[in-house]
């Protein structure tokens, strides 16, 4: 996000003309409030609701006599900066209170969580980042962009950056994975896709990089929990993504839930401050996640409410989302000097600078003509397409023995499952404005490529199994394809799972189907990595589905059916057994680094390596891997590698090929493996190519434990290869 001299003048000229309440009205945000309809608190019956006191139905009868309250003298009197929700007719009417009706005409920003599309809804992040193709996540980023700004959202909560190595926690599906380097450029494709394209005002919107910072590592993978970490493993693996969205004019950031080494990031004045905006340079504002000032309490480190705003604002927190803490309390702040002007002043000026790059003071509403496009109409062809795209990239196939996959059209495909009957479970956490109507079955994906399957719900991720339907299910078919996995609940915010094996009977399922002797497929749908031991030991095919948005089926049956090529990897990796969280490749090594032998790093009664590791993806065709050179360039400040890829198999893939370090011997243990880059290569049977890297040199460092930068003289291997555990390597001195 990069102004203009004229918009840095008009941002002065407002912040001159503004008073202190209509300053500290920039730093609220505001939520439509439930009023009405009910004799408790609207939080309480949201636990209500979560913990079965209250059923779906009683709920919505409930809300069905309630009103909102959109809070429009508060936005008349400017008191409000920014506002929730998803309604371009309200928008309009909101932004025209605060254009029209305020003293100073500031228009609202229009925020909502926009994290795997709004309308259009593509593949969660740990999905699609398994595609590794940054084309792709810049395109669907921008389409977000446009649906959003067509529904009066100018402000995405979005994209989610977290490193995540435990798989019991359930927002593992909302980031992308655990390696920082594939973060990091997911996260500058996913800025340039919704802030990119400013030819029109409605291209882009302002991009909010979350959860700022180290969310991903919170203690045994228990939402909300503590983290704990060095410095140097904070700017090593946590800070990469971040630091590469800012780099790319991310707009905003939105501080995480977690306290980071006993200092909640909320009053974090070391990474809201000192990192982010003196040392990165970001010149737009950061705002708390929802209540996230006030648990400052909860946590420990303030005394009250007021204590914890007074925190958050001298740390560099600029705009508070929920319980009107800087509204309550600011102004007496000031006035008494316990939060100095200029620091209330920096928070507003980077708040207005949002506001006039995104062009709000020339364009507030939403055309009528964008609403009517997402009112009552099917998605846009174009939109629908590249969901399916996205999808299909996403796809990893884990297991294919005896090339059991692809499927013929001719065979009799009994569809097991209740997940393969389902539109709305393809969603996954995180997505709020779809519709049913866009959305494709796994079932409906079948019968509408063609296949001659039938369906046989037999059981679920909850519920009883049904042994009838199991017994129909094997009596049909040739071949059995059996969906499982989790509902769309069972993973993102508040969803941490300790057993991340297949939730409820759908193991004693497969039990079943594969004790009838028909071969079996495991079709998963899923948020997280899920414990495979015992799947991938005894199902001959397993095809990792994710929750890939609304045209899932019709990708899962192209790969099933031989349409497609998988060309997926997995993002995450994935552990055989409950019990071996965090899992990630890139670890350091210890003094005695695991083995089969008892005094070394591992576990009595379960694998200490991944099932399939970081980058892992299966094809049906085969690659090969060859010739790995590497080369100094003139001048001495890159390495030039090289290799030999071959399609060996019979049929056009796509692999993608990475790129790894270590560095052999350092002033601080470093990983055993980085991943530094990619490329998605495409042969035809029996082609070959050579694949070119260039390594600089000043990409071969590493954070020490005072947050510097070292680049160290020494024995350094080289990796490339398929996957994170699959490479060729090669050894070579670097000096500096």
């Amino acid at each position: 996000m990069r102004l203009t001299q004229e918009q840095e003048r008009k941002v002065e000229s407002i912040l001159a003309r503004m008073t202190l309440e209509e300053k500290i009205g920039q730093t609220n945000l505001e939520s439509p409030s439930i009023v009405g309809g009910f004799d408790v608190p609207f939080e309480e019956l949201i636990e209500m609701l979560t913990d079965g006191r209250l059923s779906n139905e009683e709920f919505g009868k409930i809300m069905a006599t309630s009103s909102r309250d959109y809070h429009e003298d508060d936005i008349r009197a400017g008191r409000v900066g920014a506002m929730m929700g998803d309604d371009p007719v309200k928008a309009n009417e909101l932004q025209k209170i605060a254009v029209e009706e305020s003293r100073l005409g500031i228009p609202l920003l229009m925020g909502f969580d926009v994290i795997h599309g709004l309308r259009t809804v593509y593949p969660i992040a740990i999905a699609e980042a398994g595609s590794f193709d940054d084309d792709l996540f810049e395109r669907t980023a921008s389409m977000a962009a446009k649906e959003s700004r067509a529904h009066g959202i100018n402000w995405n909560f979005a994209p989610m950056l977290d490193v995540a190595r435990d798989s019991r926690w359930g927002r593992v599906s909302e980031g992308p994975g655990e390696d920082p380097r594939l973060g990091a450029r997911f996260a500058r494709a996913k800025i340039r896709g919704l802030q990119g394209d400013t030819a029109s005002d409605r291209n882009y919107v302002a991009a909010c990089m979350k959860h700022y910072v180290a969310y991903g590592a919170c203690e045994s993978g228990r939402d909300y929990n503590t983290t704990m970490m060095s410095t140097s493993m904070l700017h090593n693996v946590y800070l990469e993504a971040f630091r590469a969205a800012v780099e790319e004019g991310a707009a905003s950031a939105m501080a995480s839930f977690n306290d980071l080494n006993g200092v909640p990031c909320s009053v974090n004045p070391y990474t809201l401050r000192t990192v982010l905006k003196d040392g990165y340079g970001m010149n737009g504002f950061v705002v708390s996640d929802a209540n996230g000032i006030k648990e400052c309490v909860a946590h420990g480190i303030a005394a009250d409410e007021e204590d914890a705003g007074i925190q958050a604002m001298n740390a560099g927190l600029d705009m508070d989302m929920g319980p009107h803490i800087f509204k309550n309390y600011l102004k007496k702040a000031v006035e008494e000097g316990r939060v100095p002007m200029e620091i209330l002043d920096d928070a507003v000026r980077r708040i207005l600078r949002v506001k006039v790059w995104l062009g709000l003071f020339e364009n507030p509403y939403v055309p009528e003509e964008s609403i009517r496009t997402y009112a009552d109409s099917n998605v846009p062809e174009e939109h629908s397409t590249l969901a399916l795209e996205a999808a299909e990239k996403s796809l990893v196939l884990l297991k294919n023995e005896d090339n059991l996959l692809p499927l013929d059209r001719e065979q009799k495909i009994s569809l097991v499952g209740k997940l393969a009957d389902s539109r709305t479970e393809i969603i996954g956490a995180w997505a709020m404005s779809w519709q049913e109507r866009d959305c494709v079955s796994i079932r409906e994906g079948l019968e509408k490529a063609g296949a001659n399957v039938r369906y046989f719900a037999c059981g679920g991720p909850e519920g009883e199994l049904d042994s009838e339907e199991i017994r129909q299910a094997a009596e049909w078919g040739d071949v059995i394809v059996a969906v499982l996995g989790e509902t769309d609940a069972m993973s993102g915010e508040a969803s941490s799972r300790a057993d991340i094996t297949l939730p409820g009977k759908q193991r004693k399922l497969l039990k079943k189907l594969l004790k009838t002797g028909k071969k079996v497929v495991l079709v998963l749908m899923n948020g997280r990595p899920l414990a495979l031991g015992w799947e991938d030991q005894h199902v001959p095919a397993i095809l990792e589905g994710w929750h890939l948005g609304i045209r899932m089926g019709d990708a899962v049956a192209a790969a099933l059916l031989g349409d497609l090529n998988p060309e997926g990897k997995v993002a995450s990796s994935f552990p055989a057994e409950n019990g071996i969280e965090p899992l990630y490749y890139n670890h350091p090594n210890t003094g005695r680094p695991g083995s089969r032998s008892k005094f070394t790093s591992r576990y009595l009664d379960a694998p200490f390596e991944a099932l399939y590791p970081f980058g892992f993806g299966l094809s049906y065709t085969a690659f090969s891997y060859s010739g790995l050179k590497v080369k100094e360039e003139e001048g001495g400040g890159a390495f030039e590698i090289t290799l030999r890829l071959a399609n060996t198999g019979a049929r056009e893939g796509t692999e993608t090929v990475q790129l790894y370090l270590q560095d052999k011997a350092a002033s601080l243990v470093r990983p055993v493996k980085e991943l530094k880059d990619y490329m998605k290569v495409t042969l035809k049977a029996g082609e070959e190519k050579t694949v070119r890297f260039r390594l600089s040199k000043k990409d071969m460092g590493f954070y020490d434990n005072s947050g510097k930068y070292l680049l160290e003289d020494g024995l350094f291997k080289i990796f490339a290869g398929g996957s994170s555990r699959d490479c060729l390597e090669e050894e070579i001195m670097v000096k500096f």
